[in-house]
């Protein structure tokens, strides 16, 4: 499965530097005005994987193929943005369509660009995006009561009451200037406002743009909002690391005491945002890796591999990343006990490799 991840955040935040940063590529024009971006800049990212390189060592593959990430940056939203301010309505449609939001906030301070605001407080610019997206999905839910209202009338009542009930209780909330996310929800409830597409439904990330000195993110005591992932990263330091080679970056982070690149903090938090996992396949022809859902099973996983591959699933040869590469392949975890038989019901683990038997 592909995840795409949108990039959003006020004009003059960081957005497209730390698109260019993150594709290694410099497709988003990054310059000191509003909106520079107009449609949005899509690029496809590698996801760094460590393990590739070792099963493919074992298995002698002819190539290594990692998971994906596609990054969509949308142009900078503004105040009234709901109302159609700034292209607003627009860019609003943009971020529909992604899996997650990173919602890029500027803490870095440099009086060469301009805020939009003219002062920097990560907090309030957040407070201002996200007040667009709840009024945005207020009028999808309002446009949604009165159709329910007008449908539940007369003897139909009882079949749109529990849709009638819950958009009633998420109007209310979203009134209230707060997101549809921070309700609770039953089972039932869950499925139904999958069907309204809320803007403020979309799982959230926090990437909060700080200054290059900093270097140990202590001052990350502010948290922009409680309960949602914040990811600190250096957009201008991001930009210098993707101008060197893989070899002269990881030198790079090594003088500067940094363990980790934004993109992979970024990846990291979009993971457990999404509740994703990696399984991995490896021989000869190709070492590989597939991303599903937490809770995926035998054959819905192969069918990420190809469509027909769920009704044709009979089982599954099952074993841990590690073992794979300790025993030196299929033959080694086989002969020390280390591989699994699994049937329909195997759900799929982060890190297993697996062999599909398919009729």
């Amino acid at each position: 499965m592909s995840l795409k991840i949108g990039i959003v955040g006020l004009p003059n935040v960081g957005k497209s530097t730390l698109f260019n940063a993150l594709t290694r590529s410099k497709q988003a024009e990054a310059q000191n005005y509003p909106f520079c971006t107009i449609e949005p800049n899509v690029g496809i990212v590698q996801v760094p994987d460590n393990r590739l390189e070792k099963l493919a060592a074992v298995s002698k593959s002819l190539k290594i193929i990692p998971t994906a990430i596609e990054f969509v940056d949308i142009a900078g939203l503004v105040k009234g943005a709901s109302q159609g301010e700034g292209l607003g309505n627009k860019f609003l449609s943009h971020i529909r369509e992604v899996d997650a939001i990173a919602h890029i906030v500027r803490s870095f301070a440099d009086n060469n660009i301009i805020h939009v605001h003219n002062r920097v407080n990560p907090k309030e610019d957040a407070d201002i995006i996200n007040l667009e997206l709840v009024l945005a999905d207020l009028e999808t839910v309002t446009k949604r009561l009165e159709t329910l209202r007008k449908s539940a009338k007369g003897v139909m009542v009882k079949e749109f009451e529990p849709q009638l009930t819950l958009c009633e209780k998420v109007y209310k909330h979203l009134e209230a200037g707060l997101p549809a996310r921070s309700l609770d929800y039953n089972e039932d409830e869950r499925l139904l406002i999958r069907d309204l597409h809320l803007l403020t439904m979309k799982p959230m990330m926090y990437v909060v743009n700080v200054d290059e000195q900093i270097k140990d993110n202590k001052e990350q005591g502010t948290i922009v909002e409680p309960g949602i992932p914040n990811v600190y990263v250096c957009a201008r330091l991001e930009a210098e690391l993707a101008d060197l080679s893989p070899s002269e970056a990881m030198e790079y982070m090594k003088d500067l005491g940094i363990v980790e690149s934004g993109l992979d903090k970024i990846i990291r938090a979009g993971y457990k945002l999404l509740d994703l996992v990696t399984f991995l396949t490896s021989g000869e022809p190709e070492t590989r890796a597939w991303t599903v859902k937490r809770g995926t099973k035998g054959p819905e996983a192969a069918g990420v591999i190809h469509t027909d591959f769920i009704k044709g699933y009979v089982k599954a040869d099952v074993t841990n990343w590690e073992d794979f590469v300790a025993c030196n392949g299929w033959v080694g975890v086989k002969e020390s006990g280390k591989m699994r038989l699994e049937g329909k019901e195997y759900i799929v683990s982060d890190g297993d490799v697996v062999y599909f038997h398919i009729a």
